[in-house]
């Protein structure tokens, strides 16, 4: 098994672990502020991680590059968008297709790495991810009622728009990241991820300390009281960030964010065995579909 994927997998379950803290929090803070902890208490980790290699392992600091401020900074940028965008879909009653549509992120990610770095996606990989993303649809939908008008207004009005735009801002972000990365030269993968993501996560956390200060300050002020909880959203964001950025390092972001869908799984057997959730047959059908895909992906290297 190339080493990819089980950092991906890795990734996924830490991505949902943190999910799960920020719903915690979600009474005590806004949209703006959630997001916000996701960075802010993310980047002493980042910087944590980035000493450790290079003080503990011997890790060499590579000499930055404009690519890696340039990538950086719209990955950056990019990221923060596709979370407001993401999030601002629960604004409308119909959200459920707009956020299946922002699943289809892996065929953006391709798109936008075949044409910035020429990157090819091979057929069986292009079918898993196919199948992957039919089955994010298939949960998506589950218990959306399918009448012809419901389904009309849904795939053509503005939630479809949001989820699709969405998707291609995390696919731009996650092409960007993977440019900043391999501009870094002179030092190990692990470094290479480890320093796009530490300026990555601080130009965050200056971008939104400024729309915040400016814009919604008590939203701000609420977010640094939150710090014992939100501490740990930023360490097991990070955990998952790091994986993140040395996943598509090693590897084309199409086939890294591909398999990440499995993320969904873990999410369906918490509700079930932790929380003692019910979950129906389409949802079962569309975690049967991304299982289908994630092991096409890891048998088709």
């Amino acid at each position: 098994m190339e080493l990819w994927i089980p950092i991906t997998i890795f990734a996924a379950f830490c991505q949902n672990l943190r999910t799960a803290m920020q719903k915690h929090l979600k009474g005590r803070l806004g949209n703006t502020g959630a997001t916000f902890i996701r960075f802010g208490y993310g980047a002493p980790f980042a910087l944590l991680y980035a000493a450790v290699l290079h003080f503990v392992f011997a890790s060499p600091f590579p000499e930055p590059k404009a690519t890696l401020f340039i990538a950086g900074a719209l990955g950056g940028l990019a990221q923060i968008v596709a979370t407001f965008l993401l999030i601002y879909l629960f604004a409308f009653r119909n959200f459920a297709v707009g956020t299946a549509y922002s699943k289809t992120e892996p065929i953006q990610a391709a798109l936008f790495g075949l044409v910035v770095l020429g990157e090819h996606v091979t057929w069986t990989a292009a079918f898993c991810i196919m199948v992957g993303i039919a089955g994010v649809i298939v949960i998506s939908l589950a218990r959306v009622p399918l009448t012809a008008s419901a389904v009309r207004s849904s795939l053509f009005g503005r939630p479809a728009l949001i989820g699709l735009a969405s998707a291609g801002f995390f696919g731009a972000s996650a092409v960007a990241y993977r440019t900043a990365s391999l501009s870094l030269e002179g030092t190990t993968v692990a470094m290479q991820a480890a320093t796009a993501l530490v300026y990555a996560t601080l130009f965050q956390t200056l971008v939104m300390t400024i729309w915040m200060s400016i814009r919604e300050p008590d939203e701000l002020r609420a977010s640094l009281k939150a710090w014992k909880a939100a501490i740990w959203v930023g360490a097991s964001g990070v955990a998952g960030s790091i994986g993140w950025f040395t996943a598509m390092t090693l590897q084309n972001v199409a086939y890294v964010r591909a398999l990440a869908q499995i993320e969904l799984v873990f999410t369906f057997l918490a509700s079930w065995l932790v929380f003692k959730e019910v979950i129906n047959r389409s949802e079962i059908l569309g975690c049967l579909l991304i299982v289908a895909a994630v092991i096409g992906m890891i048998l088709s290297g």
